[in-house]
């Protein structure tokens, strides 16, 4: 299992290139379950997850060509309806196959997902949503076992603006001739893309990007082509990084539009960003000024960069809080930064951080994506050598991290662990 031998200290200076957004690509996929065809989508990384969602269509009777930078799908001969436990218990978003099987085949058969241990994150929502739009569902053996005659439209409210739930009924409703509306939808980059995605197939959508989608689906979908979307927790978690380190760095290949939030929490700690078209550059000079941060739905400060943020502050010239709204028991980096010496307190879902002046290397533990990305960044401003094991929940969400920020100058290297 391997680990990151971080040496703290250095300063980040130089140009990083964005990836494409994991959580924008692995709907894309599921998407292409709805049409029988070939589609090629570029700006994919070949992440960890990415694979595992590529593998789990291959088991489906479809088959993936997985680049560097681009993926093939063919899923002309798909023609099973069942997603493992195997797979599904290794990242939550394999539920997105939920819509489009039931929606092409009349029935599926999904795991329980598994994913990140930081948390449940309850498929009320999914399952809630598949029985409006006319399905039948049974929970079975740790299954969803979901059957369709005919799938009908309907009028969707949604409890919460999930993600998962919005994107995954969008997908159930692009076979469904007629209006099919979500109340309460999510607003993030991520659907919009599903969106673009889905019109390109031949689907009628109106709303995208408001709380109101109207979905007008149709029985003679095609297959596509497609260019992803960047990453932006990627991007929010350089821009923090050049801002823990003191550095000068300038990110390429994103989207400013889609960091806003982060950009102005960064702007309140004294940190100077110019953007453009496809492009930012972040430089901090001075101490870092405490901000508060309170996690929301996009286009809020989002909970994918909570953990980095409270690595940020962590080195604050004063006291800050982070609380968390979306995830409320998102905190399993708060044990593991303290370990570095960060001196954060925990009220219930809120966070007290009481910035110092400096950090120390340890031995730490990463516990899911994100919060492997903020024990990352506390080691790279901390006094010595620091250790991160279980890395491979970073290779979830991050393509060669580690090159990247090596590139910019930091000391850090991936070596063989001992457990």
């Amino acid at each position: 299992m391997d680990k990151f031998v971080i040496g703290g200290g250095n300063r980040l200076d130089g140009e990083v290139k964005i990836s494409g957004a994991k959580n924008a690509a692995l709907p894309l996929i599921a998407a292409a379950i709805l049409a029988p065809g070939v589609y090629h989508i570029d700006n994919v990384p070949p992440l960890t997850d990415i694979k595992t969602m590529c593998k789990l269509l291959g088991m489906l009777g479809g088959n993936c060509a997985l680049g560097q930078n681009c993926l093939d799908i063919d899923t002309i001969n798909l023609y099973k309806f069942e997603a493992p436990y195997e797979l599904v218990k290794t990242m939550r978003a394999s539920i997105y196959v939920l819509g489009p099987l039931l929606a092409r085949f009349g029935r599926a058969k999904v795991s329980l997902p598994g994913g990140c241990a930081w948390g449940p994150r309850p498929v009320n929502l999914h399952i809630e949503g598949m029985k409006q739009l006319g399905a039948e569902i049974d929970l079975l053996g740790g299954y969803i076992v979901a059957k369709a005659r005919k799938l009908h439209n309907a009028i969707i409210d949604l409890d919460f603006p999930s993600v998962g739930a919005t994107g995954n009924i969008m997908m159930a409703a692009a076979l469904i001739e007629g209006e099919t509306v979500i109340n309460n939808a999510a607003c993030e980059p991520d659907i919009a893309a599903l969106a673009q995605f889905l019109t390109k197939m031949g689907v009628e959508i109106e709303g995208v990007g408001t709380p109101s989608l109207k979905i007008f689906g149709s029985k003679d979908l095609k297959s596509c082509d497609f260019i992803n979307i960047p990453d932006r927790i990627e991007a929010g978690t350089f821009l923090i990084a050049a801002a823990i380190t003191g550095g000068k760095v300038k990110l390429t290949g994103c989207e400013p539009q889609h960091c806003l939030a982060v950009i102005q929490k960064l702007r309140q700690t004294g940190c100077k960003i110019e953007t453009g078209q496809d492009w930012m550059e972040i430089e901090r000079a001075g101490k870092i000024l405490p901000v508060d941060v309170v996690t929301e739905v996009y286009p809020g400060y989002p909970t994918d960069l909570q953990a980095q943020w409270i690595a940020l502050m962590a080195l604050a010239d004063g006291k800050s809080q982070i609380e968390e709204t979306v995830y409320g028991d998102r905190f399993t980096h708060v044990p593991e930064l303290m370990r570095l010496g960060a001196d954060v307190v925990m009220n219930k879902s809120t966070a007290v951080v009481m910035g110092k002046s400096k950090l120390f290397g340890a031995q730490v533990m990463s516990t899911d994506i994100r919060a492997s990305a903020s024990l990352i960044l506390a080691a790279l401003a901390a006094e010595g050598i620091t250790e991160v094991s279980r890395i491979y929940h970073i290779d979830r969400g991050y393509y060669r991290i580690e090159e990247k920020l090596a590139a910019l100058g930091a000391k850090i290297s991936r070596q063989p662990g001992t457990f």
